[in-house]
């Protein structure tokens, strides 16, 4: 298996750094797989589950939000606002988030409210799937 260095920003903390075969998460335009050897480019990243996987060939999810993705011959780097393991969610306060979110988008007449709305609703409803799927032990 040919690896390459994946690293996983922040604004608080490196993530996650290490060797990997494989990585796949949401650009705007689609979800995308990107393995050792690549074409390099930079692009918008989405909310959403990111799947790694690792050198053993092992997959592992993670929850992040939007970010930048630049993708370069021999290493990858992800910047992202947020981003979290399934066993770091606090399930009952993204259900609260997700539940808070639903009523704004419901009582909101202004564009730029409802964008808002929607993306703190797309938030919660990704770290819920993230972590209902780590618990049942499934795959994305």
């Amino acid at each position: 298996m040919n690896l390459y260095t994946l690293e996983v920003h922040t604004p608080y903390r490196l993530f996650f750094k290490d060797s990997v075969v494989a990585v796949v998460l949401r650009l705007i335009d689609g979800e995308i797989g990107i393995y050792a050897g690549h074409s390099p480019f930079t692009a918008p990243v989405c909310t959403g589950i990111l799947k790694i996987q690792d050198a053993q060939g092992q997959w592992r999810e993670a929850f992040t939000t939007e970010g930048i993705l630049e993708v370069t011959h021999h290493k990858t780097v992800l910047l992202v606002d947020a981003a979290e393991w399934p066993e770091e969610i606090d399930c009952q306060r993204a259900r609260l988030a997700k539940t808070r979110a639903q009523e704004r988008l419901a009582a909101m007449n202004l564009h730029i409210e409802r964008e808002s709305a929607k993306a703190l609703l797309k938030r919660a409803e990704f770290r819920l799937k993230v972590s209902e799927l780590h618990r049942q032990g499934g795959k994305v």
